[in-house]
């Protein structure tokens, strides 16, 4: 563990102000996401949909859903509305090696929720056939919204404020930063970082108004594209980990983020400097507004 540099305080600035809107759009789990377009279904679709023409496979989060259809973003912004029916086949993938198939409910279908679907054509629009996810994103999701819905109402004042969006890493104090560290490729956490992954959680739980933010990162070997991915998946396993095995309530978390290679800890030129580099960061927020009530309620004039 250690206190961040200013410089380290500077590439905090643009990881909250890229994940602050999403993180708390994400949060909120809205039957229709704010500014999606209007789904309008006309009939009944049928439930064997055997003999229908296949239709085009749709990947993305899906960002609006209602009663027996819903919108899916892909990567590019395209949104496409598909329908449910009684003949879709939802599964989840997870287990060892991700060969545990799941059947799942419609109900299981959250907004934010990655997707990949398969689909057939239905007159002017499109049925879902089968749709297929993961199963921990299904759970983060979960928790997510649960969390959101069940922490927001047990909030002070204070702590609801720290969820408001994010403008500047200069509203808040930055208490500590942990760094947990991955091999080359890897997003898999070791016995030592799961240890101060939890320890960092007790120290934050032990903090009033305590938010977490994780931020992943790569070393420079292999090419922007797939170290961005490298970073966010580091990242997202940082998160899993704190909210199934440290019990970290996902309300007190900000969106996690990947920053690839940016803000390197040390020179990639070495083994020992990439080695620094490829970790996620664990850190302690206090609003300062809050910080600051606090300090001034535990000096010697206040007692």
């Amino acid at each position: 563990m250690g206190v961040p540099s200013r410089r380290s305080a500077i590439f905090l600035i643009s990881a909250m102000l890229a994940v602050s809107a999403s993180g708390a759009a994400y949060a909120q789990q809205p039957d229709q996401a704010d500014g999606a377009d209007p789904i309008n279904v006309y009939g009944t679709p049928p439930a064997d949909l055997a003999g229908l023409p296949k239709g085009p496979a749709i990947e993305g989060i899906i960002s609006a859903r209602n009663s027996g259809k819903m919108q899916v973003t892909g990567a590019d912004e395209t949104k496409t509305v598909i329908v449910l029916s009684e003949g879709t086949e939802i599964r989840g993938r997870g287990g060892f090696l991700g060969l545990k198939r799941d059947a799942l409910s419609q109900k299981s279908l959250l907004n934010g929720l990655p997707v990949t679907v398969e689909t057939v054509q239905w007159g002017d629009g499109l049925i879902a056939s089968r749709i297929r996810l993961r199963n921990t994103d299904l759970q983060t999701a979960a928790m997510i919204r649960n969390g959101t819905a069940q922490g927001f109402a047990e909030q002070s004042a204070a702590t609801e404020a720290l969820r408001g969006r994010v403008g500047d890493i200069d509203q808040y104090n930055v208490k500590r930063t942990t760094n947990v560290y991955f091999d080359t490729g890897r997003w898999q956490l070791s016995a030592q970082a799961e240890s101060e992954i939890c320890a960092t959680a007790r120290e934050a739980d032990g903090t009033n108004n305590a938010l977490l933010l994780v931020v992943g990162y790569t070393d420079s070997v292999g090419d922007e594209d797939y170290n961005q991915v490298l970073s966010e998946k580091r990242a997202a396993r940082v998160v899993n980990y704190l909210q199934q095995h440290c019990r970290w309530a996902p309300y007190r978390m900000l969106t996690p983020t990947g920053m690839a290679e940016a803000d390197p800890q040390a020179d990639n030129e070495s083994d020992e400097g990439r080695a620094q580099n490829r970790r996620v960061s664990v850190n302690i927020l206090v609003s300062k507004a809050v910080d600051g009530l606090q300090t001034a309620q535990n000096s010697p004039s206040n007692w």
